[in-house]
């Protein structure tokens, strides 16, 4: 019956379309969001990034395939003011937490011991709730939100689950491993599994599985490790590799000076941190290889950063950050510069030297997904969209705000930065002290051109100091009970007794001999 045959055409025709709109192409699908965060990591901590001592092939290769930032900031030189300008993109005197949520302030900070001139600021002791977190507008946007490992933004009442994550693995009050990196561990979020169990991997494998379980929507998964945080542990394994390594590189006899106030490591040779860091390592290549085994890396964001620089002074006195000077807790570079890469698909990897920071995630994630900015919460971020889909893109210059009214436990002091173009004032709260660096010809801060460039020096820091009473920044006070006497009986005990101890304990930690524990920190425990 001929008149059946376009009847039979027009309904393929109709149900084709149908089928067309009910299964979107793969093309038009969000993209998935992977970001990965790793604490005290710093900027050469990294093979990529021109370490001979530590070997991390997978994040390696993460970054030449990426658009990778050589000037990544973060927004802190401690962690949780970082994270919080990570989730709001807001710099930190903005958003209030400017130290690591759990240090003491005002009037307690005598209970240190430390007899400083000034008693730090006071600042906020969770992520604000009436920020829209960058997790809740993912959530908004129809994404699946999962958050696995450190959080340090709050305790009860101000979890993950509390700012966005549909789930939350791991992520509490704490700001390091509490029971090391073996099980079993501390950690009331993270149910321990068998002892010696890795924490690091068991952060990925968590990760990896919810990736595994989530085909229904878009993701962002937020995998926040742990390591590189002290106390640094590793295998027996892993500690002789380096070991031996470092001693075929030649080992120093002497790994330290003094910084302005705390002995400082100068060389990259220490075996348990090595460790850790390859740890690390394989637990980013676990993750990056579910992505590819799924057959969704080619709709999959991945970032990759830290939150602060690598710990050099203090805490474990875990690296190096040559050439960079200082790390974790300082007021330089080596504190405040990290790994900093994007990688987007169908992007061909490139390097960037536009100056960011943590709080350009916000804006950048959103755009890269095709969500609806949100200026007027993501007020001190910008998406580096453009940049990144065509690195000769010329973006704006703007100032850069760093604001920590505190003493770090790692030797820095109380201070605030501006960075202008290649130019970068330090303004020390002590004693209103300038440092000027040209960064473009002196990105290792060796010469302070404060009293040779006055007029730019002081129009840097007018500026800086208008833009922390625009956001109304706390500042510390002089403590009217301050010792000097105590305070430079404080700093000759450093030079004449932890200085030469920190120079002991490296060669320890060398020896072919070393032993932490019969255990190795429970990592040779097992079930069998």
């Amino acid at each position: 019956m001929p008149f059946l045959k376009p009847i039979f055409s027009v309904l393929t025709i109709s149900l084709c379309l149908i089928s067309c709109k009910s299964e979107p192409s793969k093309t038009t699908k969000k993209p998935n969001v992977l970001f990965i965060l790793v604490d005290d990591l710093g900027l050469n901590d990294l093979s990529y990034t021109g370490s001979n001592f530590y070997e991390t092939p997978h994040i390696d290769n993460l970054a030449e395939n990426a658009t990778v930032f050589t000037q990544g900031y973060a927004n802190c030189r401690v962690c949780s003011p970082s994270r919080a300008s990570i989730f709001t993109g807001k710099f930190t005197a903005r958003h209030g937490i400017t130290d690591w949520i759990g240090a003491k302030s005002g009037e307690a900070w005598r209970d240190r011991k430390r007899h400083d001139k000034l008693l730090p600021a006071e600042y906020k002791h969770q992520l604000p709730h009436n920020d829209i977190s960058l997790a809740e507008a993912m959530k908004n946007a129809g994404y699946n939100t999962f958050f696995a490992g450190k959080w340090h933004l709050g305790s009860t009442g101000s979890l993950p689950e509390d700012h966005g994550f549909n789930i939350n693995i791991g992520g509490y009050e704490a700001g390091g491993p509490r029971g090391g990196y073996f099980s079993p561990w501390k950690n009331p979020k993270l149910p321990n599994s068998y002892d010696g169990e890795n924490l690091t991997m068991r952060l990925a494998k968590e990760t990896s599985n919810f990736i595994k379980n989530n085909t229904e929507q878009p993701f962002f998964a937020f995998l926040s490790f742990y390591a590189v945080h002290g106390p640094i542990e590793t295998t027996q394994q892993k500690w002789q590799k380096y070991r031996d390594k470092a001693a075929r590189l030649g080992i120093d006899s002497t790994g330290y000076i003094m910084e302005r106030v705390l002995p400082i490591r100068q060389k990259q040779d220490n075996p348990i941190y090595a460790g850790l860091v390859e740890s690390t390592d394989d637990a980013v290549g676990e993750v990056l290889n579910t992505l590819k085994t799924l057959g969704i890396d080619d709709n999959t964001i991945v970032i990759f950063t830290s939150d602060n620089g690598g710990v050099s002074s203090g805490d474990s006195f875990s690296t190096s950050n040559l050439p960079l000077r200082g790390g974790k807790g300082y007021q330089w570079e080596g504190g405040i510069r990290e790994p900093y890469f994007i990688k987007v698909p169908g992007i061909k990897a490139s390097q960037i030297h536009y100056p960011v920071m943590g709080s350009d995630f916000y804006p950048t994630i959103l755009d890269l997904a095709g969500i609806n900015l949100l200026p007027k919460q993501h007020i001190d971020g910008i998406s580096l969209k453009p940049i990144i889909k065509d690195n000769t893109f010329k973006m704006a210059n703007r100032p850069l705000y760093w604001h920590y009214p505190h003493y770090g436990n790692q030797g820095g002091e109380p201070s605030s930065i501006i960075r202008n173009g290649n130019w970068k004032l330090i303004y020390y709260w002590e004693d209103n002290r300038n440092e000027l660096y040209d960064l473009e010809t002196d990105p290792y801060e060796k010469n302070n051109l404060a009293k040779a460039q006055t007029t730019l020096t002081t129009k840097l820091e007018k500026q800086l100091l208008n833009w922390l009473d625009e956001v109304q920044a706390k500042f510390p006070k002089k403590d009217t009970l301050y010792d000097a006497e105590k305070d430079q009986q404080r700093d000759n005990d450093i030079i004449n007794t932890l200085l030469p101890n920190k120079e002991k304990e490296r060669l320890k930690v060398l020896s072919e001999d070393f032993e932490p524990n019969a255990n190795w920190w429970n990592s040779k425990v097992t079930n069998d």
